[in-house]
């Protein structure tokens, strides 16, 4: 692979900023933390769906229940890194270069903060942990179903954590596959925050 062809060192002269997302502005980070609540709520009603139908009981002895609890809180904190490893590996595997890994008030992040990165590279980084960890937690919620009602939901609530937390990438996402649509595009990713860029002529105006 030509990792080069992927990113510039320098923003070309030609090139000005067309948008900037800042998920550490209040207003970002709330309205980011709010959709992933409501993503999360969805996901656990529609988990409950059979678990109500089959007249099932999400109740369980003591040990069951701490054991399912205290996994439920350790897969948070290992996929909350997994999520940032992803992004980091396929930065990595597309450019080779540095990388940021941290975490703000609103969210965990990874970046790549020393290089402008071409838009195909970008959407490929950051669909990178969306579409591994769906493809992973959706089957093994549902076999987690015919373990046991409690284990099957605290997958479905990580799963809907999943989704939710996925909401500033599935974002970027849209406006790379709408807006932003341009292989000229050029994005400067530090992690919380997303530069894009587009030479002059082919700049479009803000909304």
């Amino acid at each position: 692979m030509n990792q080069s062809s992927n990113f510039e060192h320098t923003l070309p002269s030609q090139y000005r900023e067309v948008y900037h997302l800042d998920a550490r502005k209040p207003k970002v980070g709330v309205i980011m933390n709010l959709i992933a609540l409501g993503v999360l709520g969805v996901v656990l009603l529609i988990a409950y769906i059979p678990v109500a139908r089959g007249g099932l009981s999400l109740m369980a002895d003591v040990p069951t229940a701490l054991i399912t609890y205290l996994a439920f809180l350790a897969s948070i904190i290992l996929y909350t890194v997994l999520h940032e490893l992803v992004h980091g590996a396929a930065y990595k595997r597309l450019t080779g270069e540095k990388l940021t890994f941290g975490m703000s008030w609103s969210c965990a992040f990874c970046g790549v903060p020393h290089i402008f990165v071409y838009r195909r590279a970008v959407l490929f980084a950051v669909a990178a942990p969306l579409t591994v960890f769906t493809v992973l937690l959706i089957p093994l919620t549902v076999a987690l179903f015919f373990v046991h009602p409690l284990c099957y939901f605290a997958s479905a609530a990580l799963f809907g954590l999943h989704l939710g937390g996925c909401c500033g990438d599935i974002y970027v996402i849209l406006l790379l596959l709408t807006k932003y649509r341009s292989r000229e595009l050029l994005v400067k990713d530090t992690g919380p925050e997303q530069f894009f860029y587009l030479p002059s002529g082919n700049a479009p105006h803000h909304d």
